[in-house]
């Protein structure tokens, strides 16, 4: 992925909230140095804090490339974006998606790249060819992020971890499994773009033997909770064969994002379950802390939160951002694990 020029033209479309946005939001926090503007079709969408740009403008102060930072349920192009996509080929930009619908795909946007000199960067691929999961254990440790529900915190989690073993001197990889995390890491594996045999021999690739010590930070996807995504949760935990598990919430959240019949589990239920399934390929899997959003509460709402949290299930508990995960590396270092 570093041969996607920046900066970036972040598109944000007609995105009515961050959820929805969570590619651009995620760039935008973890690698703000390649954020120039965005790029919004109405004053309605949400605004992340950048300039207002359009493509032309972008390019002029610099922008090498537009960067697709939606990501709408089922990973379309949306009909009311190729006018505008194709507004910033014209005017120099690259473009760079990780939808599920590829641009090299589509009638317009191809033919136009080739006329205006411009490049298609579509981040989530399955590489491949990956193997059948072998479940050998391998050496090194690893860290795995799950969710109660997706969007939900487990790319922020893993990259926090991440940024606070670096910082202790601990040897860690952030190994990225989906589009922004690709686009913030400059590699991994688009987990949910493999076929479904080979997505946990996918998931050992992307976290190989390494040294004793060594840490794979491992962004996880999906939920086991989740009708429509629980397939890749299911093969990063089996794939994985993590040492370590970080559960991921939104204490404010009740149900799974866009499917109202499906309440969220009980914290409990998601740590039993994900250790159950994990335990297949590695009987030392362990859930080591939790990970919440408290984005949404004033900060004594945080604290009170946090520490009931902390009570109800023994683990330290973290808001990746408004924390920061030094609890977790003492649980980690301190645990021998």
């Amino acid at each position: 992925m570093t041969s996607i020029p920046g900066p970036y033209l972040l598109f944000l479309g007609d995105a009515p909230d961050r959820l929805i946005a969570k590619t651009a939001c995620g760039i935008l926090q973890w690698r703000p140095e390649l954020c120039l503007g965005q790029f919004r079709l109405s004053g309605d969408a949400v605004d992340i804090g950048l300039p207002d740009m359009t493509p032309a403008e972008a390019r002029a102060a610099g922008a090498g490339s537009i960067v697709i930072g939606i990501a709408p349920l089922g990973g379309g192009l949306q009909p009311e974006w190729i006018a505008p996509l194709l507004a910033a080929l014209e005017a120099g930009l690259d473009i760079a998606s990780g939808l599920h619908a590829r641009l090299r795909d589509h009638p317009a946007l191809a033919p136009a790249a080739a006329a205006a000199g411009q490049s298609l960067h579509d981040v989530r691929r399955g590489e491949g060819p990956f193997p059948v999961a072998s479940g050998r254990k391998r050496t090194g440790k690893r860290l795995l992020t799950v969710g109660t529900d997706c969007a939900i915190g487990k790319k922020y989690t893993a990259l926090a971890i991440h940024r606070a073993l670096r910082e202790r001197g601990i040897d860690a990889t952030f190994r990225a499994t989906g589009q922004t995390g690709i686009l913030i890491a400059g590699g991994g594996i688009a987990i949910d773009s493999t076929i479904s045999d080979f997505a946990a021999g996918a998931a050992e690739t992307l976290s190989p033997d390494n040294g004793p010590d060594h840490w794979d930070v491992i962004e996880g996807q999906g939920s086991l909770f989740h009708p429509g995504y629980a397939a890749v949760s299911l093969a990063l935990l089996h794939g994985s064969q993590p040492d370590a598990i970080m559960v991921c919430h939104d204490p404010a959240r009740t149900h799974i994002d866009g499917y109202p019949d499906y309440p969220l589990p009980s914290l409990q239920r998601c740590i039993e379950d994900n250790v159950r399934a994990a335990q297949l390929t590695n009987p030392s899997a362990r859930v080591v802390g939790i990970s919440l959003d408290t984005s949404r509460m004033s900060q004594t709402e945080r604290h009170e939160t946090i520490a009931r949290v902390a009570a109800e299930t023994g683990l330290p508990v973290i808001d990746p951002i408004a924390t920061g995960a030094g609890a977790i590396v003492d649980a980690l270092t301190g645990s021998g694990a």
